[in-house]
């Protein structure tokens, strides 16, 4: 882990695409949103995740994330290679950065109670580390043209075996949790705790088209480093954004939608609205230059890993029961306190998620402003 001192946040002071920066943000910010109700039991239905086929705002967050990602890869790669770094010497880097985040993200299943047999081998974390270093050794070693052909090939193959193979035990194809093609292989494999019991929604199986995911930002990553005019940029990051997205809603009839397998209709329906909400950034604050709205995502969307961090850790602390398991959390203990006050279960539940948001803020705002910012 690295702590960078980096004045050239803003895209006029470093060249950097300042949309990104807003979307990672919001993206990150959204994501501690989501995984940081007051109350599981009560939560408004747009922040909760979907338990099976759909999409919910909720399921939206993670890919988002995983297609900045490769845009990022896109972005950086190229002007490590444009500084003189060899292919050798960014795969040592890229390396060294997806270990690390594999080994935090299994560290962090374990952090609250130092139990070995919470450990999980699989994670949010760990599948963000593998994107990143297959689709980094893409960027270096493989044309568009490869990816756009593996990308495809991942996405149809991936259907056919879901939807075709049979599933030992079962002996015909089926989607249902633990039931599925994707849920044998990973009970078969995985070694360590799976997320649900017999299945994980960051299994191996599921990592494949997560990978592509990533491709398709790499793709909109090398549109805008492209030579043409900023508006044909926007233009057509709207427009195959769209044509994914359509796309998705026709293969989710044969193929649902569904964040937990990582559907082949759910990369396209994610990485569709991705290219559209981008284009928007895109368009609103690099062109039209209506950014200072934005100056809470850019702290979060500048220091990402530090804010997930910040998240993981208060969580411990905050949920932790003191006296064991009939003891209380500082959670606990203040939506007690609150809920004579009136409200609705669900609206307490959406405050304390708001006020979490804030509370990983204020480390990362200092950061910020200390001008430190944490790369892996």
């Amino acid at each position: 882990m690295q702590l960078s001192q980096n004045t050239g946040l803003l895209a006029k002071q470093s060249n950097r695409l300042l949309a990104l920066d807003i979307f990672r943000g919001l993206t990150m910010a959204a994501m501690i949103l989501v995984n940081d109700p007051g109350i599981e039991t009560h939560v408004y239905a747009p922040l909760q995740h979907t338990v099976w086929n759909g999409i919910t705002p909720a399921d939206f967050i993670f890919p988002s994330f995983i297609f900045i990602v490769g845009i990022s890869i896109v972005l950086s790669s190229s002007k490590q290679l444009e500084k003189g770094f060899t292919k050798k010497q960014i795969v040592k880097k890229v390396l060294k950065r997806a270990i690390i985040l594999f080994i935090l993200g299994v560290l962090l299943s374990v952090l609250q109670k130092f139990d070995l047999s919470r450990i999980r081998i699989t994670g949010v974390l760990q599948r963000i580390s593998i994107v990143f270093l297959c689709c980094s050794l893409l960027h270096l070693y493989s044309s568009r043209k490869f990816q756009v052909r593996l990308g495809i090939f991942i996405l149809i193959a991936y259907f056919l075996l879901l939807t075709l193979v049979p599933v030992p035990g079962y002996g015909y194809a089926i989607l249902e949790p633990g039931q599925n093609l994707a849920a044998w292989f990973d009970t078969l494999i995985l070694p360590g705790k799976l997320y649900n019991g017999n299945w994980d929604p960051e299994g191996i199986s599921s990592t494949f088209p997560a990978i592509v995911t990533g491709i398709a930002g790499m793709l909109a990553g090398y549109l805008i480093l492209g030579n043409t005019s900023t508006e044909r940029k926007i233009i057509w990051l709207f427009f195959t954004g769209f044509a994914s997205f359509t796309i998705a809603n026709a293969w989710n009839w044969f193929f649902p939608i569904n964040k937990n397998l990582w559907t082949s209709s759910f990369v396209l329906y994610t990485a569709g609205l991705d290219c559209m909400i981008l284009a928007f950034l895109y368009f609103w604050v690099d062109v039209l230059g209506y950014s200072k709205w934005a100056k809470f995502a850019v702290v979060f969307g500048s220091n990402a890993i530090a804010a997930y961090l910040a998240s993981e850790i208060f969580y411990d602390l905050i949920y932790f029961k003191v006296g064991g398991q009939t003891g209380y959390s500082l959670n606990e203990r203040i939506i007690n306190a609150t809920l004579p006050a009136g409200l609705s279960p669900e609206m307490l539940s959406l405050l304390w998620a708001l006020l979490y948001v804030g509370l990983c803020f204020i480390p990362v705002y200092w950061l910020y402003q200390k001008k430190i910012f944490i790369k892996i």
